[in-house]
């Protein structure tokens, strides 16, 4: 429901403005690959480009929500992001299944009881469909919530 309303919004947009390209941020991919499949299946003249992750110097992606954060939950939101390295570092050491990456991963961010995980996925970066064995550049992509404040980070994991 909530990609619906996005997307006609959006399709909305594009009528009225009717742009060569738009750009959407790579932190909310999943949003990003169905504006591209909807741009694509109604035919709009219109490039839509991915625009790469912005991050604090910490590592913590910018986010309006970050402001909802105390500086302590501030603090326990990196693990997001440093569990996002780790897997990258877990593949580089030869490990390709993903639910023993995604253990680690979930093993980090348990280690703070503030957070609660809504999902940590890997999957196929095109069709979002979940990857068992990392053989291809993968996406590893999460929902944390930190206190009561949700947060998505994500990152495309390299064999």
């Amino acid at each position: 429901v909530f990609f619906r309303g996005v997307a006609t919004v959006v399709t909305k947009l594009f009528n009225i403005v009717k742009p060569h390209f738009a750009v959407f941020g790579q932190k909310d991919y999943q949003q990003l690959l169905i504006i591209k499949q909807m741009a694509d299946d109604l035919n709009f003249d219109i490039e839509i480009i991915g625009a790469p992750i912005v991050r604090e110097k910490d590592g913590l992606a910018m986010s309006s929500r970050n402001s909802y954060l105390s500086p302590e939950q501030r603090i326990h939101a990196l693990l997001l992001y440093k569990a996002l390295k780790k897997a990258g570092e877990i593949l580089k050491n030869g490990v390709r299944d993903s639910s023993k990456i995604i253990e680690e991963a979930t093993s980090l961010i348990k280690s703070c009881p503030d957070t609660s995980i809504d999902y940590i996925k890997i999957c196929d970066p095109e069709t979002l469909e979940d990857v068992k064995m990392i053989e291809k550049p993968a996406l590893m992509a999460l929902a944390v919530k930190v206190g009561a404040t949700r947060l998505i980070d994500n990152i495309i994991l390299n064999p």
